[in-house]
């Protein structure tokens, strides 16, 4: 049984101004087994976030091959990657992503109205576990920084992805909050087996995962097993 989650084969990534073409990514290789914690590196202008966006289904490579779960994703329509974000991927963001005019239940509930199903007794357990019970009503200018990344971790487990990406979760924390916040990320990956892949400035917080890939000009440069 192939235990591979996430698997990049010589990715490339080029964007195009009239005939000129800028390569950003030049050829990405790398699996992420199910069960893996792993940190991406890299300075600014590495191609860390173009590369999220092709694992995280929100743009598709120039070439290489992209497999979810031994299912091709880097050749899918724009319709078919919005299922497969919304059935596969849970995503936690720097910036929370929340949407103002809804409560923490509906917030952690939206995703799974696009299966089909409007699950809040799910929304309430996830906002439970994460320390939540007594805010489901409440919207996120009503939250803390800290509460905001919670409810945002709630939502990207609504619909039990088979890997969460999380970008920079405690980039907009004191170091307090991020550390309460990344005892919940550890919690999913050691308590609840979620497959994480993490991007960070942080080396402490890299040092906190099973393995870190890092980044430079668009190509993988290193790898390292913690």
């Amino acid at each position: 049984m192939n235990s591979q989650v996430i698997s990049l084969e010589e990715i490339k990534k080029s964007y195009f101004i009239k005939e000129n073409e800028f390569p950003v990514l030049k050829g990405i290789n790398f699996d992420i087994k199910k069960g893996e914690f792993v940190a991406l590196m890299g300075p600014s202008g590495s191609g860390k976030s173009t590369l999220l966006n092709i694992i995280g289904a929100l743009d598709k490579p120039t070439s290489g091959k992209y497999h979810i779960q031994n299912k091709l994703v880097s050749e899918l329509s724009s319709d078919q990657l919005a299922e497969i974000r919304n059935q596969y991927i849970g995503f936690i963001f720097q910036n929370f992503n929340l949407i103002p005019t809804l409560s923490s239940l509906e917030n952690v509930a939206l995703p799974s109205f696009y299966t089909g199903q409007q699950n809040y007794d799910r929304a309430k357990e996830l906002l439970t576990m994460v320390g939540l019970s007594d805010k489901f009503d409440n919207k996120p200018n009503e939250l803390s920084g800290g509460q905001r990344q919670r409810v945002a971790i709630a939502r990207s487990l609504i619909n039990d992805p088979e890997f969460i990406l999380a970008d920079e979760p405690t980039g907009n924390l004191d170091s307090i909050t991020g550390k309460e916040i990344m005892d919940i990320v550890l919690s999913l990956n050691k308590k609840y087996g979620k497959t994480i892949l993490m991007v960070t400035h942080d080396p402490h917080l890299a040092k906190l995962t099973h393995r870190v890939i890092y980044l430079k000009d668009g190509r993988v440069t290193n790898e390292k097993s913690i």
